[in-house]
């Protein structure tokens, strides 16, 4: 079984490394399209280096609907080519590439109006489930059904009967957006790619007018590199203008913020068997399951505040409660929602009216000799956007470069996942935990779950559960600073976890006997875990504070309240 550490250790070694030779490809930001751009362009056989300014996913790709879908909504506006892509990422997804980690999910969309409604939207779920197995990805999922009412109410007693004449219910599929990238990363490292996080670009180096290049600012360590490369790849999503910036190019488009909240609230709060998805006068809201909780998204509002982290105001959980209680028996309240996030979408913007169309479609320019920008696009889509990406460098190296073959290269964990769970009773016995357990495990890393095990067979402390948030064992915090390269805890409590949004104190009774876990790890002393600790609650506080403010300002102001992480 291929398998990779990101430790302390081999973070260090990474650095070392891409400064001490010059790179193929340096691929700069690590969210899905950075880590998804750094494994293909290794996999093609080039020395790749991928460096991230703060964590793994710590943007927009840790703060996403948690969907893999085809873009049911954009049938509806005639992109037949960008549904068809999705479509076929999501199969590859669920079938060959990540299984583990890439599960169906079921949702019903209420049908308020008789006979042309029906029609209408039946069409063009019907059209959704044949273009997926038209390209041979589709066949993991059931096809869409037709229900009356009475049997929509049997499978989603929730709804008010008033509601809706009727429904359909289709098949998409989510993930958990944070742990496919570090997933992605783990994979490209794994294929010889040198990663590291915490690892902020400062500064491009320039020969003439081509990039060669860039500084890089060691936020742990203090320590400054220059990494030299053929080519650099600038994928840093909402701050791509702020990188281009570096290199004092015009940029042929802009890339714009386009805040989503979601709310995290307790299964039994909403009684059903399947996810929503509902229309409102602007957009889409979904219902969606997950694990013992639903996730009820997403506005869409545009935002030019603090772009690392941004707020959710009492206006837009308002506006979320508001919708979906439009349609439920029991409405919620404030009191049911256990957890917020929000997170920044990267919608292109061009400098004419011709090209702001491009919206979540994705572009790949090549601004500088030396350097390559990718952005737009949509979390589906990552694996055709690093295929462009690594394309549009391609060009700029004086050598043959095979072929994108990410289609046809499992991330780990994927590889004998299938056989492991079927042999999940004969696990739970052989490591004394419950069957309930290794399912939970096998669905966070799949094969690589006998990593984590083994942690356990060394210490079997580590195999209870944490006191304050018990779907998590003790070992998969550990795992997560040995291997996962967790820095901090907020790393493990927002990222390497659910626990900041999946527990009603937000991660803070966890805070400490997770920071107790990480520290043998990363070398903590008593005064480090108590930082580690009192940041992780003054983020808390501060966030809880920003989503009782009237408006955006308010809230961003609010949430800026706490200090960024503390350096090691």
């Amino acid at each position: 079984m291929r398998t990779a550490t990101l430790g302390p250790a081999q973070r260090a070694e990474a650095l070392a490394a891409m400064a001490e030779h010059e790179l193929d490809v340096l691929v700069v930001g690590g969210g899905v399209v950075g880590a998804g751009t750094a494994l293909d362009a290794v996999t093609r056989g080039l020395s790749t280096g991928l460096v991230e300014a703060r964590d793994w996913a710590s943007g927009t790709s840790s703060r996403s609907s948690k969907l893999i879908h085809g873009g049911l909504r954009y049938l509806e506006m005639l992109d037949f080519a960008l549904v068809r892509e999705a479509l076929k990422e999501r199969g590859l997804l669920l079938e060959r590439l990540a299984p583990h980690l890439v599960k169906p999910v079921p949702f019903l969309y209420p049908l308020q109006h008789r006979a042309w409604e029906r029609w209408y939207a039946g069409s063009g779920v019907a059209l959704y489930d044949a273009m997926s197995m038209a390209r041979g990805h589709g066949r993991g999922l059931p096809v869409h059904r037709h229900l009356t009412r009475g049997r929509a109410l049997r499978v989603a007693p929730c709804l008010r009967k008033d509601a809706l004449v009727g429904a359909l219910q289709y098949y998409d599929a989510q993930v958990d957006d944070a742990r496919l990238v570090a997933t992605l990363v783990r994979t490209a490292v794994s294929y010889g790619a040198h990663a590291a996080n915490r690892a902020r670009v400062t500064g491009f180096l320039r020969e003439g007018e081509r990039v060669v290049g860039a500084r890089v600012q060691d936020v742990e360590g203090g320590g400054e590199y220059e990494i030299r490369a053929q080519q650099v790849v600038n994928a840093t999503g909402v701050w791509t203008d702020d990188t281009q910036a570096m290199v004092g190019e015009r940029g042929q488009f802009h890339v714009r913020a386009s805040k989503g909240i979601h709310l995290v609230v307790p299964k039994d709060r909403i009684h059903s068997t399947t996810g929503l998805i509902l229309r409102t006068e602007k957009s889409v809201l979904f219902v969606i399951p997950w694990g013992r909780h639903w996730i009820v998204g997403t506005t869409d509002t545009g935002w030019d505040l603090d772009k690392a982290h941004p707020a959710a105001s009492s206006a837009d959980i308002d506006y979320l409660l508001e919708h979906v209680n439009s349609v439920l028996a029991v409405p919620l309240s404030r009191d049911d929602v256990q957890g917020v996030y929000a997170g920044l979408r990267p919608l292109l913007a061009g400098e004419s009216d011709a090209t702001s169309k491009l919206s979540r479609e994705h572009t790949v320019a090549h601004p500088a000799p030396g350097l390559v920008v990718v952005a737009g696009g949509k979390y589906t889509t990552y694996r055709v956007m690093a295929k462009d990406a690594v394309d549009e460098a391609v060009h700029g190296l004086d050598m043959r470069v095979a072929d994108c073959v990410t289609e046809d290269i499992p991330l780990l964990g994927a590889e004998g996942y299938r056989a492991m769970w079927n042999a999940r009773a004969r696990m739970a016995a052989r490591t004394g935990l419950h069957v309930v357990r290794v399912e939970h495990l096998l669905n966070r890393y799949g094969s690589m779950a006998e990593e984590v095990l083994a942690l356990v067979a060394a210490d079997p402390t580590l195999g209870e559960p944490l006191q304050a948030a018990d779907d998590y064992l003790r070992a998969e915090v550990v795992y997560a600073a040995s291997h996962e390269g967790a820095r901090h805890l907020d790393d493990v409590l927002t990222r390497r976890t659910r626990i900041s949004i999946e527990t009603f104190d937000r991660g803070t009774r966890s805070a400490r006997e997770a920071a107790e876990l990480m520290a043998p790890v990363l070398g903590w002393d008593e005064d480090q875990i108590e930082r580690e600790v009192q940041h992780y609650e003054k983020r808390v506080e501060a966030e809880r504070e920003s989503q009782l403010q009237p408006d955006d300002l308010t809230a961003d102001a609010a949430r800026l309240g706490a200090p960024d992480i503390v350096p090691l």
